[in-house]
């Protein structure tokens, strides 16, 4: 923001009673080792009770001997740099700007002190409240005129970032350090996300870091927040209010509160409170910066989602478990089907590439199928795309197993492969009436055409190592229309044992106790409420097919979920695990190589412009 309408440099200080002699005088004392004069000027500057008018007349001396406040005089500027001149008049505040302008230009040595300064105050100050004798510490919540306090710190920055062009190679670290611990409020850290992201507008370079800063932090919340922790805090806390209202529920007013919308959108569990507030904000950010006027900007958005992306590879696909900020680019990738199908390539280069460790490939085989399978907004022809590049590879990679002498079921031998099965049988089990819907009789042949039968039969037999419910429901699709009947093998594999690691070197299998296939669906349903507003739309539910009858009796290990609210037939089924997604110590595929399996996947759709 510009400062206008005055000259600061030829404006004459202003009249004001104080002690001690001019700053020119004291800093000649000083350098001559008579410190008096220096001290007390120090002290008056450090005045909780300062009037605006010293605070002038003390600035306009500041900077009519800028270029004498060398480093020696430390501890004098940083006294000046605590004035307390946020929220002041506006005559306090420009004046200070203009100080602000001339320290940087003149003594480019104060330039991290200034940005530490400017950064420290993104968020509410505390308020110290004592009761009984003890402490206690809270943010100034209601502080109504942060909106402008923080107007004033971008203002500031701004400033700087003019005098000094390289401002921004200081400013991350600056960034970083001042990031509120994640056990902080919720109002705490949405003042500063919001405003590292109002920063990045006018600071661009930083976008990405600052992106990146922020959904670490972000990560550290959704990981220390299961989802059955929060699906039980919030049922309970959901039981305890519907008991209370029977109690109050001839108090009119008591129960209108309780139902008005304020009263619902706060999560009671802590961590998914403050994570919602965060996800609100960077979302909103998201679809900010991506419209204009209302109207949707190919070229912002295509640099968002490049940003996004690089978090994405970075942060979000090697972390295991997390349930909530992956929405962040599944927001983003609704608002243009290219976005979606870029999103898919990318997930499909990782997936197919052997010079990717197997723990991401399984990661991107786990995302691609979630997002599949749950992404309301993506046409028949682009799920129809992906099967066809998901399934010839399935039928190539079994073609170089066959043969071999690991052709076994074996997850520490064929990871990635095990997961995208489950990715394809998950997709089939969410969009399958998608792709049968207008004519049956095509879209029964394209399933027939896609020879799921040699996948199931293949001797490295997936459905031994998918998870339970998505075998069972699988293969009561399936059967419905006699595209592959796998309850012979189900039953065949529940006879064993399960027993599918092997020791790579061969000899007998280690017997476990739990599924193999640490996997998980990144696109489970979003728990969060205020930002879940924005998801709820774009989000493919799960409808239980009242047509499709489950055998139970092959299928022992799964639990048939008969409550009408629950969303997901994998409710409960999916393992509860510390470790990494799939964790296997490598991959035995590196030699195979095919126009489909190495390089871009041959689809036009892929590189449609934004």
């Amino acid at each position: 923001m510009e400062i206008e309408g005055k000259d600061f440099i030829n404006t004459p200080p202003m009249k004001t009673v104080r002690f001690g002699g001019s700053v020119v005088d004291t800093l000649a004392k000083f350098k001559k080792g008579d410190t008096s004069d220096y001290e007390l000027l120090k002290h008056q500057l450090a005045d909780p009770d300062i009037k605006d008018a010293q605070i002038i007349n003390w600035l306009q001396e500041f900077r009519n001997c800028v270029t004498l406040l060398s480093k020696d005089h430390e501890q004098l500027i940083y006294v000046v740099l605590r004035l307390p001149w946020l929220g002041r008049n506006l005559a306090v505040v420009e004046e200070y700007l203009a100080f602000l302008g001339n320290l940087v230009s003149a003594q480019t040595v104060y330039l991290r002190a200034c940005l530490k300064m400017v950064v420290s105050n993104f968020t509410p100050k505390r308020v110290i409240i004592s009761e009984g004798g003890v402490d206690i510490s809270d943010s100034d919540d209601d502080d109504e005129d942060l909106p402008k306090t923080f107007d004033q710190c971008h203002q500031a920055l701004q400033l700087i970032s003019r005098y000094v062009p390289s401002t921004s190679q200081f400013l991350m670290p600056i960034l970083t350090e001042n990031f509120p611990f994640v056990q902080k409020s919720s109002r705490i850290l949405e003042c500063y996300v919001h405003n590292l992201l109002r920063l990045v507008v006018y600071v661009p370079t930083l976008r990405r870091d600052v992106l990146e800063l922020i959904i670490s932090r972000m990560l550290k919340l959704d990981v220390s927040a299961p989802r059955g922790e929060i699906e039980e805090t919030e049922e309970n806390a959901s039981q305890q209010e519907m008991q209370e209202e029977g109690l109050f529920d001839m108090d009119e007013d008591v129960c209108s509160a309780k139902s008005s919308p304020e009263g619902t959108s706060a999560m009671v569990h802590p961590v998914a409170e403050r994570l919602d507030t965060l996800m609100a904000v960077l979302l909103a950010f998201i679809k900010d910066v991506c419209h204009v006027n209302g109207v949707l900007n190919g070229e912002r958005t295509k640099d968002l989602y490049k940003d996004l992306v690089c978090v994405f590879d970075t942060l979000i696909l090697p972390t295991h478990a997390s349930c909530h900020v992956q929405y962040s680019l599944f927001y983003l990738c609704s608002f243009r089907v290219a976005l979606a199908e870029a999103f898919l390539e990318h997930l499909w280069k990782l997936l197919q590439s052997p010079s990717h460790s197997a723990v991401l490939r399984q990661a991107a085989a786990g995302y691609m199928g979630s997002f599949l399978a749950r992404a309301k907004f993506l046409p028949i022809a682009t799920l129809r795309a992906c099967l066809d590049l998901l399934v010839p590879w399935l039928h190539l990679y079994i073609d170089s197993q066959d043969s071999g002498s690991r052709a076994y079921c074996d997850i520490s031998l064929h990871g990635p492969f095990y997961n995208t099965c489950q990715a394809v049988f998950y997709t089939l089990i969410f969009k399958h009436r998608s792709l049968l819907e207008g004519n049956m009789k095509k879209g029964l042949a394209y399933l027939q055409s896609l020879n799921l039968e040699r996948i199931v039969m293949c001797q490295l037999n997936p459905l031994k190592v998918c998870l339970p419910a998505v075998t069972n429901m699988f293969a009561a699709i399936t059967r419905k229309y006699q595209l592959v009947f796998c309850y012979t093998i189900i039953e065949r594999n529940n006879r064993q044992a399960l027993p599918v690691v092997r020791s790579s070197v061969g000899g007998d299998c280690v017997s476990t106790n739990t599924n193999p296939l640490d996997s998980f669906f990144p696109f489970d349903p979003y728990l969060l409420k205020r930002s879940g507003k924005l998801i709820e739309p774009i989000y493919q539910v799960w409808e239980e097919p009242g047509d499709t009858e489950v055998d139970h009796d092959a299928t022992k290990r799964v639990r048939q979920v008969s409550d009408a609210d629950e969303d997901d037939f994998l409710r409960g089924e999916t393992p509860e695990t510390k470790g990494a997604v799939g964790m296997t110590p490598g991959s035995y595929e590196s030699h195979l190589r095919s126009p489909r399996s190495v390089g871009s996947p041959p689809i036009a759709f892929l590189h449609r412009p934004f």
